[in-house]
C-alpha cells in the first residue's frame, strides 16, 4: 500500500505540472484584474506547449531510440529531453509570457529556463540531479516571493507545498531513483534561480 502511494506522488506530482500549477496559482492569488479570455488562452496555450508537446517529444525520441522509459534513468537519457525542454520553455516566453504582459509569470519561467540548464549541464557532466526536486522546489519558492509581493496571507498553501516536497523527497528515496546529494542538489538548482530573480520584480 505504501508502496503505491509513493509511486503515485511521483506521478500526481510530475515536472511537467508544476509550470502549469504556478501559473493557474498565480492567476488565482492575484490582486490584478485579467479577463478570463486571457486567462483561459494562456492556461490552454501552456497546457499544450508544457504538457502535451514534451509527452509527443517523448515518444518521437522514444521511438528513435534516444531514451528507453519516461522515468530518464540514466544522464545519457536526459540530455535530449533537457535540450527540448529548454527551447519549449524559451517558446513559451517569446509567445506566450512575455517581459510587458505578466512580469512575474515572465522570471517565474526564466528560473525554470536556468534551471533546466543546470540539469543539462549536470547530465553532461554525469551527475543526475533530481527534476522533480528542481521543479517541486522552484514551485515552492514563486508561491513564498509571491505571498511576499501581493502582501497576501498563503500560510495554508505554502504549508501544503511543505509537505508535497517532503514527500516527493521521500518518493524518490523509496523508489531508488535519486540518493540524498541529487535530491538536495536538485532542491537547490530548483529554488535559487527563483530566490535570485526575484530581485528583478519583487
Amino acid at each position: 500500500m505504501i508502496d503505491r502511494i509513493l509511486k503515485s506522488i511521483s506521478y500526481i506530482f510530475h515536472p511537467l505540472l508544476m509550470p502549469l500549477l504556478g501559473v493557474a496559482f498565480y492567476f488565482i492569488k492575484t490582486p490584478r484584474f485579467i479577463p478570463n479570455e486571457i486567462i483561459q488562452a494562456k492556461l490552454i496555450s501552456l497546457f499544450i506547449l508544457t504538457i502535451v508537446l514534451p509527452i509527443l517529444l517523448y515518444f518521437l525520441l522514444k521511438t528513435l531510440g534516444k531514451v528507453k522509459s519516461i522515468h530518464l534513468e540514466s544522464t545519457k537519457e536526459r540530455v535530449f529531453p533537457l535540450i527540448l525542454n529548454c527551447i519549449v520553455i524559451l517558446l513559451v516566453l517569446q509567445r506566450i509570457i512575455t517581459p510587458n504582459q505578466i512580469i512575474e509569470l515572465y522570471f517565474f519561467f526564466v528560473g525554470i529556463l536556468i534551471s533546466t540548464l543546470a540539469c543539462l549541464i549536470l547530465a553532461i557532466f554525469k551527475f543526475k540531479a533530481s527534476i522533480h526536486m528542481i521543479a517541486v522546489s522552484g514551485l515552492f519558492m514563486f508561491f513564498i516571493a509571491l505571498s511576499i509581493h501581493f502582501n497576501i496571507n498563503i500560510n495554508d498553501e505554502l504549508a501544503l507545498m511543505s509537505i508535497i516536497t517532503g514527500a516527493v523527497a521521500t518518493s524518490r528515496l523509496h523508489l531508488n531513483a535519486h540518493t540524498y546529494k541529487e535530491l538536495i542538489i536538485g532542491f537547490i538548482i530548483g529554488m535559487f534561480p527563483q530566490l535570485i530573480l526575484v530581485n528583478y520584480w519583487l
